[in-house]
């Protein structure tokens, strides 16, 4: 049973951020410390976190329960029918996004919010090796 009435679970669900939440912003600050310069929320399919325009290479930071991560992805337990059905769409959306941007010539990376906060060189390190193999084998092959 939930604590909270309907109207306050409301309110608090429609202040989550979509944008610019706080590992989307310690991953960016990383990158930019690095050199790298990016574009944000584009308009490309799904609308990604961090666009590399000139890499054709997107970035996005899933969160653990909009997304389903497999690890931290929770089920609420009220109004199960809804949440799942509405969790499951979204799983459903990334991997229609990535495969379109994919199919596009666009390379992907999902990274979930647990990944970035657990281990950001390693999130970081994902993005450089995928840029520097672009960077030997050249921009356009």
């Amino acid at each position: 049973m939930d604590v909270l009435t309907p109207s306050q679970r409301s309110l608090c669900m429609s202040r989550i951020k979509g944008r610019n939440t706080k590992p989307e912003l310690v991953l960016r600050r990383a990158l930019w410390a690095l050199g790298l310069r990016y574009r944000l929320h584009t308009k490309l399919p799904g609308r990604p976190d961090i666009t590399f325009a000139g890499r054709r290479l997107v970035v996005f930071i899933d969160g653990c329960f909009w997304h389903g991560c497999p690890k931290h992805g929770v089920q609420p337990k009220t109004n199960h029918e809804f949440w799942r059905d509405k969790l499951n769409s979204n799983i459903a959306r990334d991997r229609r996004v990535t495969a379109q941007l994919r199919a596009d010539g666009w390379k992907v990376v999902r990274v979930w919010e647990h990944e970035v906060k657990q281990d950001i060189s390693a999130v970081v390190g994902r993005i450089l090796k995928i840029i520097a193999r672009e960077d030997f084998h050249g921009r356009n092959s």
